[in-house]
């Protein structure tokens, strides 16, 4: 028989076939929502799911708000502990992807962020590789540019914006491809469909900055610190040109969906010697091994759901040092 599910919809915990919106709804209608992507870490041996810097995610939920004119009742702590009843509910077994929506709620035509409440909702879902187990990305640069922050702003996860993501994967897919490599307007590198991207040349880790049009990456965030407390890394945050794409030593995306995915040609050229680099395998390694709680030093950044341990929402994470 078929575990059920649950979903949080507007105020209550419900059974997942019935987290239904009214198809007059703004925030279908419009694309007048924002919304996060989490993901849960299984660990067979602990028998134990974690999720991975829970309340980072939320702190940029709150900050996709305020761009969108949006208000909840729901306070940091509420959500994350929300997330974490949700989860348990739900009792996955493997790993899981948790996707909360902040959408305006009023059924109305016109697209107006006024007078128009909002309301939150969170469903589970088990996710595995989003690459579906590719060692080594193909990719293309797209012709299709990234909606600059004067448009639909990057940094705010818009469910309206994600047509530009749609438009730019779909043709890289069509192509042959794999994924692709989005340009801002004034043609250097932004990121990929949905997900960020680091460079390696000459040892040295390079993305591109919060101002190309990027969203704020957390797993971006938690690379930079990472490479720089293991290995010595340091991360230069600046504008990269298409064509260093091509001369680059190691080229790699990172993000909650797609975690550590090396790329190994770009527009048909191969990246260094075609095959994924050491430094990006290492990252990827450590990176799995750490969400899964198997690196006790990055326990601060895992919320677990079954069995907590003192510091149920990750308080002690805070903000990631040294990001750019």
């Amino acid at each position: 028989m078929e575990k059920k599910q649950f979903a949080y919809f507007e105020g209550k915990f419900v059974p997942l076939e019935e987290a239904n919106i009214n198809i007059m709804t703004s925030g279908f209608l419009y694309g007048t929502a924002i919304f996060e992507g989490l993901r849960a870490y299984w660990n067979e041996r602990k028998e134990e799911i974690y999720i991975f810097r829970l309340r980072e995610h939320y702190e940029r939920l709150q900050d996709s708000m305020k761009i969108m004119r949006m208000d909840v009742k729901y306070s940091l702590d509420e959500l994350c502990n929300l997330t974490i009843e949700l989860a348990r509910r739900n009792n996955p077994r493997g790993d899981t992807y948790i996707r909360p929506t902040v959408y305006k709620a009023a059924k109305q035509i016109g697209p107006s962020l006024l007078n128009n409440p909002s309301e939150l909702c969170i469903f589970t879902v088990a996710f595995g590789d989003y690459f579906h187990g590719a060692d080594g990305l193909h990719v293309q640069v797209s012709a299709w540019r990234r909606v600059e922050d004067n448009a639909i702003p990057a940094r705010a996860k818009i469910v309206g914006a994600y047509a530009n993501t749609a438009l730019a994967k779909t043709d890289a897919v069509a192509a042959g491809f794999d994924e692709c490599i989005v340009l801002s307007e004034n043609g250097h590198v932004s990121e990929g469909s949905a997900m960020n991207v680091f460079m390696v040349k000459r040892g040295k880790l390079i993305t591109t900055p919060t101002t190309e049009n990027i969203l704020e990456g957390i797993t971006r965030n938690t690379i930079i610190e990472m490479a720089a407390s293991e290995w010595g890394l340091k991360t230069e945050c600046r504008p990269i040109d298409r064509s260093e794409l091509y001369i680059a030593d190691e080229l790699f995306f990172c993000g909650t969906g797609a975690q550590i995915a090396p790329i190994v040609s770009v527009d048909r050229r191969p990246v260094g010697n075609g095959k994924v680099g050491p430094i990006s395998d290492k990252i990827r390694s450590l990176y799995v091994s750490m969400c899964r709680g198997d690196v006790p030093k990055y326990s601060k950044w895992l919320t677990p759901v079954f069995k907590p341990d003192g510091d149920p929402m990750g308080q002690a994470a805070g903000k990631t040092a040294g990001c750019c």
